[in-house]
């Protein structure tokens, strides 16, 4: 790795430098930085668990676990200075325990990590969250055998190398990072190579029978799921349309949300959500740009009181620091599917979207103009 210097128009080599000379170690330190940075890794990851070692009949323990974008499990091994003979193998056996795991045991570990980091966060929102907004029981989560495996080492011995090349082409999901740390000017500097692809995995059989009782029953619901939020949202569009019109241009759909964008500022919309076991009519701010996200909510923030005035009540205030988007939300705990609440979750949602929408509008254009 090399430094450009501007001045004089030439490179300055960086040191290499091994984990162990700078006096860094696997658990406090890489498994660390890539908690807190999973997209190091070169993709959209959630950590739910570090150190997991919840696995009937074995104290084994891996050292991340997350979830991708697609719903796949992703197992993690750490290693620093050199990979291990043994690496890979381990590895094997943490996706095959990682295999049996449902979508409740799922939400359950990761609700537990929060816990554990002192977090008041709920696991089930956060990984909504993470899925787009999407209702929970619409996501896919460890559905047969996806689970990932990715290894990260400054050195891969040949025996791991060749054994990952083997299984990868015998259709198992694996990355290997090569890991180097550099020193320039008293920073350490760090890079991560990927340089082992990822391919399709193949099926493991190991304790998947509650798993596979309960996707069976998922697609099942799904499907009767789709039908009702579909003829919910007609019959919410057709009441809207006779008080307020604001979502009378929408179409049904079988999206547990529908939205309509504020006037003024590029980026924020008025969106009203139905859930399971709950509704919500909220601003949601999003423009691509998360510096402009949140400062777009803290410009809202500051009339915070007034706002709550016109309201008529408290709104909750979610700025999400450690997310791009941001959000300000009205919730009720009313569920659509039953069939006598919903006439209630239609009035509020409608009487809640319509309100946001009156108050938010002028602010949403003062902050177009600043």
């Amino acid at each position: 790795m090399y430094i450009i210097d501007k001045d004089s128009n030439k490179l300055i080599k960086v040191e290499k430098k091994t984990f162990k000379s700078l006096g860094l170690d696997e658990r406090h330190n890489l498994q660390e930085w890539i908690a807190k940075e999973p997209s190091s890794l070169g993709e959209d990851l959630l950590i739910i668990q570090k150190e997991f070692d919840g696995f009937a009949d074995t104290k084994e323990r891996l050292d991340l676990l997350a979830i991708d974008k697609s719903g796949n499990l992703v197992i993690i091994e750490n290693k620093l200075d050199d990979s291990g003979r043994d690496v890979t193998w381990q590895a094997i056996k943490y996706a095959s325990y990682c295999s049996s795991l449902s979508k409740s045991d799922v939400v359950e570990i990761y609700q537990k990590y929060l816990n554990d980091q002192c977090l008041k966060e709920s696991a089930a929102e956060n990984l909504s969250d993470f899925f787009d907004n999407r209702d929970l029981k619409d996501v896919d989560i460890n559905v047969g055998n996806g689970q990932r495996i990715f290894f990260v080492a400054a050195n891969f011995r040949k025996e791991v190398t060749s054994s990952v090349m083997w299984l990868l082409n015998s259709g198992l999901k694996m990355k290997c990072f090569k890991v180097t740390p550099y020193e320039y000017n008293g920073k350490v500097l760090l890079d991560f190579d990927q340089i082992i692809p990822v391919k399709d995995a193949e099926d493991y059989t190991i304790s998947i029978a509650k798993k596979t009782q309960d996707e069976n029953k998922s697609g099942e619901e799904k499907h009767a799921r789709f039908t009702v939020r579909q003829t919910f949202w007609t019959e919410f569009i057709d009441y809207n349309k006779s008080v307020n019109g604001l979502f009378a241009i929408n179409t049904p759909t079988t999206d547990n949300w529908i939205g309509r964008a504020v006037k003024g500022s590029n980026g924020l919309n008025c969106n009203v959500i139905v859930n399971f076991d709950n509704c919500r009519a909220e601003i949601y701010i999003y423009t691509g740009d998360k510096d402009r996200n949140k400062s777009i909510f803290d410009f809202l923030y500051e009339n915070k009181d007034a706002i709550e005035i016109k309201f008529g009540e408290p709104l909750t205030w979610q700025r999400l620091d450690d997310k791009v988007t941001s959000r300000i939300r009205i919730d009720r705990d009313l569920k659509y599917i039953e069939q006598d609440q919903r006439q209630q979750v239609i009035e509020f949602l409608t009487t809640a979207s319509g309100k946001l929408m009156e108050i938010f509008t002028p602010y949403s254009l003062k902050y177009s103009k600043k």
